[in-house]
């Protein structure tokens, strides 16, 4: 079904090429949701900005506008208010027309995209031998939310998980290893992942304080670059240890992900330099290889250029994001491209597309999108870390959220003297601490940093993830009382529309197609937040003025239809955030 929005768009360019003639075809006659609901539904304000090419009263160019609208039984007849605004107001008989289609629909109106894309998104991308921290969240939990978007307009989506799995610290973590805990180089699950962290410190520090073992380590990283079997074998060893872990935490979060890391791309490295040499875009510059780049300088003015190849022979984040480019685009086929990661990586993004481009790699047919977010705050308003001044594991915070969660429901539990299963305590308490995180990040315009706190985030009221379980299971409720099978509410069934709180709710769950396509263009999830929030909001309004069971048929029928769409709605909404939703709380 297409959306209000564009239907409305339709029929106003139409008007306006009806109006005044074929060279307004391409005009966009700026249809939005009214800001003022006294106002309607709907506001048109290109008459305005007509005025001056027209040479007439933007009033005069919408009552014109208006005269020339196609015949429908969408709309009211439009009205003009102030300077020239065209106002609409959705007839109620159209609402109940189609939210009736809804009722077999599992999509809820929401077409597939037009034009069909193959996109990559790059997200989460941990580091071997390091435990995920809080650093990897957003990242994780946003790119996860696009991707499920992408998928359900039925775009071809490719999740790239682009771990850091290659590199000096693999050289210096299996040097130390050999000479601490050897048996890890060559036998499997001898250590987990904490020992392998502590590994890791400890080798750091031999490497930045001991010249000696640093050269060792160095000549490690040749071995494992050469392809020596016994080094690779142990770094493979490294990284399923490693895998192992994020895996845990990937199934909890209900994360799906192709690992592609670093070293996949290691084989491309070389033709990377030969193409940008090919383009005479490559200079020597202290002996390193490099692109100098528009529009960057250093702190004394200078032009800052991106090394692609060190003076030692070696390569960096850089070649490998080249030649990872280039795979996407020649080999994946990709048409659209989005990287998922911290702000602080703006700026190599930019390069890094503005090479690609110099160097023929990235074309025009290809959009490549780099969607930064801010840094996760703890309640002091600095960086989120643990009192000893750790980075927070993201396994601990996961742990930490579903205890939060499993406190408040046992205290609400025993002051309701209600009495639940250890199983059910257990399951609600896990759905609802990480639904809350999730939420609680998603929620969030993900360019901006924000606050974590367990206590906000698992309230039952505001905008959060708990106040959207509990509008879902509050229809559940409905159900379960009046003993209803939604599924079974007839076919002739029919949605009256009399209260004011029902249309505005019919109303509201008709925009869904709109947002989600907001969602698809701009990549900030948080829309979807916002929506299925004020759905909420205008679903217990309903609840309150509008009795369901106890009402008399037809209206209860159509009441009953009403929840269960705004139920089915909610749930449609949070699983594309990634969140799953509860029967009861």
């Amino acid at each position: 079904m297409t959306s209000i929005n564009e239907q409305l768009t339709q029929q106003f360019s139409q008007a306006l090429v009806k109006a005044f003639g074929d060279k307004f075809n391409e005009i966009d006659p700026q249809v939005w949701p009214a800001r003022d609901p006294k106002n309607g539904d709907y506001q048109v304000n290109i008459a305005l900005s007509l005025a001056k090419q027209l040479g007439q009263p933007p009033r005069a160019i919408a009552q014109t506008i208006i005269d020339n609208l196609p015949l429908n039984n969408m709309i009211e007849t439009p009205t003009i208010g102030g300077p020239g605004f065209i106002n609409i107001k959705i007839q109620a008989t159209y609402l109940e027309t189609q939210l009736k289609t809804w009722q077999n629909d599992l999509r809820l109106g929401v077409e597939k995209s037009a034009k069909i894309q193959k996109i990559i998104v790059d997200f989460s991308s941990p580091n071997i031998a390091k435990e995920m921290h809080v650093g990897h969240l957003r990242s994780t939990i946003i790119g996860d939310s696009i991707a499920r978007i992408l998928e359900f307009l039925g775009h071809q989506v490719l999740r790239l998980n682009h771990v850091g799995d290659w590199g000096t610290q693999f050289g210096m973590l299996i040097a130390y290893l050999r000479e601490v805990y050897p048996d890890a180089l060559t036998t499997a699950n001898v250590l987990n992942i904490g020992d392998l962290v502590t590994f890791y410190k400890q080798a750091k520090q031999r490497f930045d304080e001991d010249e000696i073992f640093k050269e060792t380590a160095r000549n490690e990283v040749v071995k494992l670059q050469a392809g020596n079997q016994e080094s690779r074998h142990a770094w493979q060893l490294l990284c399923e240890q490693s895998r192992r872990e994020f895996q845990l935490i990937y199934d909890r979060l209900d994360i799906q992900l192709t690992e592609r890391g670093e070293s996949f791309y290691n084989q491309f490295l070389e033709d990377v330099i030969k193409q940008l040499k090919e383009k005479k875009i490559l200079e020597e510059n202290q002996g390193a290889q490099c692109v100098f780049l528009e529009g960057f300088i250093n702190k004394d003015g200078d032009p800052l250029p991106l090394i692609v190849q060190k003076s030692d022979g070696g390569y960096n984040y850089a070649t490998t994001d080249l030649a990872a480019l280039n795979y996407r685009i020649q080999t994946d086929e990709a048409e659209r491209i989005i990287y998922v990661t911290d702000a602080g990586q703006a700026n190599h993004f930019a390069q890094v597309f503005q090479v690609g481009k110099k160097a023929g790699i990235l074309t025009e047919k290809v959009e490549i999108i780099h969607v930064p977010f801010g840094l996760v705050k703890g309640e002091d308003g600095k960086k989120l870390k643990t009192r000893s001044g750790e980075i927070i594991k993201l396994k601990d915070l996961l742990d930490e959220a579903v205890s939060y969660a499993r406190q408040d429901l046992e205290n609400r539990l025993e002051l309701e003297e209600r009495k639940e299963s250890q199983t059910f305590i257990a399951h609600v308490s896990e759905i609802v601490g990480i639904s809350a995180v999730k939420y609680a990040d998603l929620s969030q315009n993900r360019i901006s940093d924000y606050i974590f706190s367990y206590d906000k985030m698992l309230a039952l009221q505001g905008n959060t993830a708990p106040y959207m379980l509990y509008a879902y299971a509050r229809v559940q409720s409905i159900s379960r009382e009046g003993n209803i099978d939604f599924e079974k509410l007839g076919e002739n069934a029919q949605i009256i529309l009399k209260d004011e709180t029902e249309i505005d709710l019919a109303k509201y769950l008709l925009q869904l197609t709109d947002v989600i396509k907001e969602v698809e263009r701009t990549l900030l999830p948080n829309r979807l937040c916002d929506y299925l929030y004020e759905l909420s909001k205008k679903f217990n309004r309903f609840y309150e003025n509008c009795p369901v069971l106890k009402s008399e048929e037809p209206v209860k029928t159509s009441r009953l239809l009403l929840s269960d769409l705004t139920a089915r709605t909610i749930k449609l909404g949070l699983s594309l955030l990634g969140i799953s939703i509860l029967e009861r709380m």
